[in-house]
Parts: C-alpha cells; sequence; structure tokens
C-alpha cells in the first residue's frame, strides 16, 4: 500500500504518526491569559440511559457572573468531590488525600488550579505547587485537581475562554 492509497488525517501521514488519537497538541496556547475564580456547585449524577441504569457524573463550576460550566466525570472523582464539598472524609486517604499530605509533608502546598483548555471538548487543568519558594505546575485532569484543590482549600481558576466558549448564565 502505498501513501496515496491510505492517508491519515487531512491528507498527510505524519498527522496520525505525531498525534495518533487527536490529542491536544503540545503547542496549544489558550487565546488569552485571562481568568477567573469559580467555585463547585456541586456534583450530579445524569441518567443517559434509564433502561440500562447508565451514569453519567458532573460537576458544575461557577464564575461571580453566574457563568456555569459543566464537566463530566468519572464515578470516582464524583465521590471525591462530594465528600470534600460535604466536609467528609472517606475511612482511609483517597488518592487526592494521599496527594495533598504528601504535598504538605514534602513542604510544599497546593497555591491554585487553573482549568486552562478546552480541546475536543476536553478540559485540561494544571496544578500550582508552591515549595521552599519554587512554583512546580503539573498538568492534571480537571476533576483530579479539583478535588485536590478542595481538600488543599486551594482556590480553582477557569482561563475567561473558556467561560466564554461553554459557560451557561443563569436568568
Amino acid at each position: 500500500m502505498t501513501e496515496d492509497e491510505f492517508k491519515f488525517g487531512d491528507g498527510q501521514p505524519d498527522d496520525f504518526l505525531n498525534n495518533p488519537f487527536g490529542d491536544k497538541p503540545e503547542d496549544s496556547v489558550p487565546e488569552d491569559g485571562e481568568e477567573h475564580e469559580v467555585r463547585v456547585v456541586g456534583v450530579y449524577e445524569h441518567r443517559v440511559r434509564e433502561e440500562d441504569h447508565q451514569s453519567e457524573f458532573v460537576v458544575l463550576v461557577r464564575d461571580d457572573k453566574d457563568r456555569t460550566v459543566l464537566i463530566v466525570i468519572g464515578r470516582f472523582e464524583a465521590m471525591a468531590i462530594s465528600l470534600a464539598l460535604e466536609g467528609h472524609a472517606a475511612d482511609r486517604p483517597l488518592t487526592h488525600d494521599l496527594l495533598n499530605n504528601v504535598i504538605n509533608k514534602l513542604g510544599g502546598s497546593v497555591s491554585r488550579i487553573l482549568i486552562d483548555d478546552l480541546w475536543n471538548g476536553t478540559y485540561y487543568a494544571k496544578v500550582t505547587i508552591l515549595s521552599k519558594g519554587t512554583e512546580f505546575v503539573i498538568d492534571s485532569r480537571p476533576s483530579d485537581a479539583i478535588a485536590l484543590a478542595l481538600r488543599a482549600k486551594s482556590p480553582i481558576y477557569m482561563a475567561e475562554h473558556i467561560l466564554r466558549a461553554v459557560g451557561l448564565k443563569e436568568e
């Protein structure tokens, strides 16, 4: 089979080889640097198909302009976020508790999280850890970042371009 007989992506074979799953390009840069603090409104279960008892879980975040963003998350992350929102803890530390404990024991703190990009329907986040005067920025799924921020009592921010694109305004 020749290159002309089998084409990837938009006809460029290297597209697939460089990015086989259509993931966010490494050099993807948000439109602007503006960001707003958001608060977690709640975690909800949405029945996708009643007959199969299939559900998806969502976390809602809202900024001070009442723009609400819905982010689909996993079942376990939903439980972790719900526990933190309600001020409860699991009998044994969950992964987010463990990570927060490790960061603290090593002399660091979670200074903030930022939900900074939306690519092909997938949100991306960054966790900023401050340790001994140095900031470390670590990529994260938004659900994990939110669960960690709630435990660390750290602020959560969202990029303005995401709020503009998908934020629903309550009326």
